[in-house]
Formats: structure tokens, sequence, C-alpha cells
């Protein structure tokens, strides 16, 4: 009995067994509680009936002890029954989503391996770009999206289907009964439900497989595995278009906690482009160098609202959570391939040419050129705009300020081709 326990026990994670003891004790607690207060009070009622009669006194006390067996061990079936249930319920359910969880499927093994429920079909469902939502929006916002597409497939399907969590963002329907042309049908429904949900900007895209085991032949395996392969070879057409909707959505979603940012972001993205050109770049490079200085900053949707729209000077504490946004931005973007050589840009706009910046305290040639450019820009539209503590600084200093830090905070030479280009042609426009 004891190994049979520590073995069912061994499969609840560590918040879940804590719940189980707590239930427990409370269960323990309980019996505690009533039986002192039962012998206590039950006493001295039977005094008080009773009084001199000591036959009496005995009747009613073996009566007393019968009733009290009676009314705790209905009370005891009742609360170990209720743990048991929750037991059952942990031991067979996802937490987060409500939905059945791996442990259940390797339960029901035998059932769905029998003749009564084929053909058998199986469905599967990955969520795309969860990794950038859980990295840009945090893991709380995840877990509302994992709760959103487990609700949205529960509505799609049958009563009789079978929904579960099978891994981190990936589901598993289970349909006894039903063919192939049903489950491709119902796996459309799916998608066609998990479409319409969103967080915010963020919206719900998911990609399936499916398969059916219509004799005995065909392993249940077998058909998850083809289910996989498949929603695997959908991901990779569907997820490139909807990667860059979900950054452009982050980036909304940044633009509308903070409209300053998107002001800031248009302009860097727009002196970045003209340095490029300064540069000798081609069309093509310009046109990259505008997407990362409009880009640069998208890590800044995991800092604080109240940090990124506070009016005056930063703490050391704020000035800390802020210097984040560049790994975090990096993380964002080099989960597509795509984006993979801006997002090393992004990581390196804070660095500086003395190796005094951040995150990784590069120096000199070691920081990409282009996130050179984009410092440049960055610091030019900081240096311009007017701030609730300090006006906006004039061409004459600008260009000082960016003298007095070439060779330190700037690459010596951009420095330079900036303060005669594009510093002269923005003092003319002005």
């Amino acid at each position: 009995m004891r190994s049979i326990l520590k073995n069912v026990l061994s499969k609840f994670r560590g918040d879940e067994l804590y719940r189980l003891k707590l239930a427990s004790g409370k269960i323990c607690l309980t019996y505690l509680v009533l039986g002192v207060l039962w012998i206590y009070f039950s006493d001295q009622l039977v005094y008080l009936l009773a009084g001199s009669n000591s036959a009496a006194f005995q009747t009613m006390s073996t009566y007393k002890g019968w009733f009290y067996v009676a009314i705790t061990t209905l009370l005891l079936y009742y609360l170990i029954n209720g743990l048991f249930k929750k037991v059952f319920y942990l031991n067979h359910n996802d937490v987060l989503t409500g939905l059945f969880n791996r442990n259940y499927f390797e339960v029901q093994q035998k059932n769905l391996n029998s003749n009564s429920v084929l053909p058998i079909s199986v469905i599967m469902a990955d969520i795309n770009e969860l990794k950038i939502v859980n990295d840009a929006l945090g893991h709380l916002t995840g877990d509302e999206m994992l709760k959103l597409a487990a609700s949205a497939i529960r509505s799609a399907c049958r009563n009789e289907d079978i929904q579960i969590r099978w891994g981190g963002d990936e589901f598993l329907v289970l349909l006894k009964n039903t063919n192939s042309d049903i489950a491709r049908q119902m796996a459309s429904k799916i998608k066609h439900a998990c479409d319409k949900e969103s967080i915010g900007t963020i919206h719900l895209n998911v990609s399936l497989g499916w398969d059916t085991k219509s004799d005995q032949s065909y392993p249940l395996s077998s058909a998850i595995k083809n289910a996989e392969d498949m929603m695997y070879r959908n991901k990779l057409v569907e997820k490139r278009g909807h990667r860059r909707s979900v950054t452009d959505a982050i980036i909304t979603t940044l633009h509308e906690k903070n409209p300053r940012e998107a002001q800031h972001s248009k302009r860097v993205g727009e002196i970045s482009r003209r340095l490029a050109k300064a540069l000798g770049y081609t069309d093509l490079e310009e046109s990259n160098l505008h997407l990362i200085g409009h880009l640069h900053d998208i890590g800044k949707i995991a800092i604080n609202e109240q940090i990124l729209n506070k009016a005056g000077p930063l703490t050391a504490a704020e000035r800390d959570e802020v210097e984040r946004h560049p790994e975090v931005g990096f993380r964002i973007l080099s989960a597509s391939y795509e984006t993979k050589e801006i997002a090393e840009c992004i990581l390196s706009h804070h660095e500086r040419w003395d190796g005094k910046g951040y995150p990784r305290g590069l120096a000199g040639e070691d920081i990409p050129l282009i996130a050179r450019v984009v410092s440049i820009a960055d610091a030019y539209d900081a240096m311009t705009a007017e701030r609730p503590y300090r006006k906006p600084l004039t061409y004459a200093e600008i260009k000082n300020e960016f003298l007095n830090n070439a060779g330190t905070q700037f690459d010596p030479q951009l420095t330079q081709l900036f303060i005669d280009r594009i510093l002269v042609e923005e003092q003319v426009r002005t």
C-alpha cells in the first residue's frame, strides 16, 4: 500500500503535492477538533441526563460512542472521497487548462486500442510563437494563451471527443469512431475556433496535423507520430507570416503603452536609414537599417509601463529594469530565422565604443556596425526630444555632445560622418 501511494504521489508537481498534503492535514485537523469537542460536550450532557444513575450513565455512554463512530465514519468517508476525487483529477488533468493530461492517455491506452473505437482519428495542435509571447509579455500571458487555446479546442469538439494537453504548447484530440474525412473537418473547425481568439493585439494561431487508425495493424502511436509530422510541416508554412504579425502586434502594444515610443522608433528608423545612405549602402540595406531602427526598443514591451512613462529621472533600480530591454528584444527576434541578424543588432545597440556599455560590454569593432549606427540615431533622437525635466538640446550642444563622446560612447568615424552629413541636413531643415 505504501509503495502504491508513493508511486501515485510521485506523479504530482511540488505545488500539487503541497495542496494534497494540505487537504490531508485539514481532514486530520477536522477529525481531531470534532473528537475533542464531542468528548467534552457529550460527557457533560451524559452527566446532566444520567445524574447519579450508574446504569443509565453506562447505557448512554455506549450509545454516545456508537453515535460518534457512525457520524465520524460518514464524515471521514465524505472528506476522504473528496480527497480521492482531487487526487484523481490532479493525476489525470492538466491543472492550468483543465484538459486531460498525458498520464490520462497512458491509463486509457487499452480502451483506445480496442475494436469498439475504430476508426479512431487523432488531431495534433501546436500554438505558434508561444515562446515570443512568453519573452515579450511574460509567462502569465503565455499561460492565458494556453488556456485560451484549450477553451477554443474544447468548444470546437464534440462531447465524446477527448482533449489532452500533450506537452508545453501541444494539444492532442482523440476522436473515437471517426474517419479521416470527419477528422479533417474537425481540424478545420478547431483552426477556425482558435483564429477567432486573441489577447490584446496578439492573435491565437495554431498549426494542426491529423491521421486515422482504421484497423489493428496500424498502431495508435504511429497515427500520433504521423499527425505530429504533418503538424510540423504545416507549421513551417504558417509560422513565417504569423511570426511577423506577432512582432507587429508586440510593437503596437508597446506603442499603445507608451505613445512617445512610437514617435521615437519612427525617428530612429529614419535617421538610421539616412546614415546608412551616407555610408553608401544599397536600397535594400537602407531598408534593413530602417527596420532595425524601428524595432530597436521592442524589448521595452517587457518593462513596467509606469517606468516607461515616468516623467522624471529614473532610480538605479528602474534603470536596471530598463537596461533589460536589449536582451528581451534579442530573445523576441532571435526566435525567427529571418530576424536573427536583426536580433544581434538589437542586442548590441546600447554597447559603447569604450566597452562600458551593456549588456555584454563589447568594445570597438566587436560591436556590429549596424548597432553602432542605431546607437547614434537613438542618442540623437534622445537629445532632440523634450523631457519634463529638460528642454531639447540645441544643434551646437548636440554637436559638442557627439564630439565629446566620439571614441568613448560612439564610433569616432561614424560620429564624424553623422555630424558632417546628417546633423548639417537636420540643421538646414529646421
